[in-house]
């Protein structure tokens, strides 16, 4: 199995250090504009080998497109031009954009719509790590529009990478990662940029921060190339998202104003309902 992974950071790097240890590609090719990346990819024995990307689709069973969204949009048409009979899929963290890119290509059933939950706030091939995907979620889209069997291959794939499958159209599943993804990042990336405005002129706030405000603004060291069209793409149910999210802080802001107790209570009664979701 020869698989090619077009962009070498956090998800694609990974994705190649488990396929291979796990006996599922015999041979990785990877693919970076970043001619730093794709050395360091090599150096780490990430990739096996490096190509362009036109030569790296041929003689190739399954090709990931790992980059931002942004260039995905870009190179995703491309790749079905030039792919004949190869399984193509990618990782990028909103679905309806692309698949609508593709809709009417005439090797649409090349392609498999899928998004990997999973996910740190580094970037870059040393982000990448071994059991990255274990437990986590895989989200297929619009596999109607895809070949049974290239969408079975995939599907395997990440069966190998021990990720549990759901199955969405990909407006919806735009919809339900604004709520339990791209709002947690814009969230993290407010709060650090408050606490930053709030150190310029208290200088020992950041010398008290505990672990709680570590792991809240964890996110907000992720990459603004990868982030910033995924919250554009993403606007209408973004949007939304944030109302919700302003109304709620707005109802917190008017209780503690009040010295509400019982409300505040309640509020925090109310939130910490999601340990039975999580746990």
């Amino acid at each position: 199995m020869k698989i090619r992974i077009i962009g070498l950071g956090l998800i694609g790097g990974s994705m190649a250090i488990d396929l291979k240890k796990r006996g599922f590609a015999t041979k990785i090719i990877g693919v970076d504009n970043n001619s730093q990346n794709a050395q360091r990819a090599l150096d780490l024995g990430i990739a096996d080998e490096i190509m362009d990307m036109d030569k790296a689709v041929e003689n190739t069973d399954i090709v990931v497109l790992a980059t931002p969204l942004k260039a995905a949009l870009k190179i995703l048409p491309h790749l079905l031009d030039i792919s004949t009979n190869q399984v193509i899929t990618d990782v990028c963290s909103t679905k309806k954009s692309l698949c609508e890119t593709v809709e009417n290509h005439p090797n649409r059933k090349n392609y498999i719509a899928a998004h990997p939950m999973a996910g740190t706030e580094n970037s870059g091939p040393d982000a990448a790590q071994e059991n990255l995907f274990d437990n986590r979620v895989i989200i297929f889209c619009d596999t109607e529009k895809s070949d049974n069997h290239k969408f079975a291959l995939v599907e395997k794939m990440y069966n190998v990478l021990r990720m549990k499958s759901i199955y969405m159209n990909s407006q919806n599943h735009d919809e339900h990662v604004a709520y339990v993804s791209h709002i947690s990042h814009i969230s993290s990336f407010a709060l650090a940029i408050t606490v930053l405005q709030k150190e310029k002129n208290e200088k020992n706030i950041l010398a008290l921060a505990s672990g709680g405000f570590e792991s809240t603004v964890r996110l907000a060291k992720s990459s603004s190339s990868m982030w910033t069209p995924i919250f554009c793409d993403n606007q209408s149910n973004l949007l939304e998202v944030i109302d919700t999210y302003m109304n709620v802080l707005s109802n917190f802001k008017a209780a503690i104003v009040a010295k509400e107790e019982m409300k505040i209570d309640d509020m925090i009664i109310q939130a910490n309902k999601i340990r039975k979701i999580l746990n």
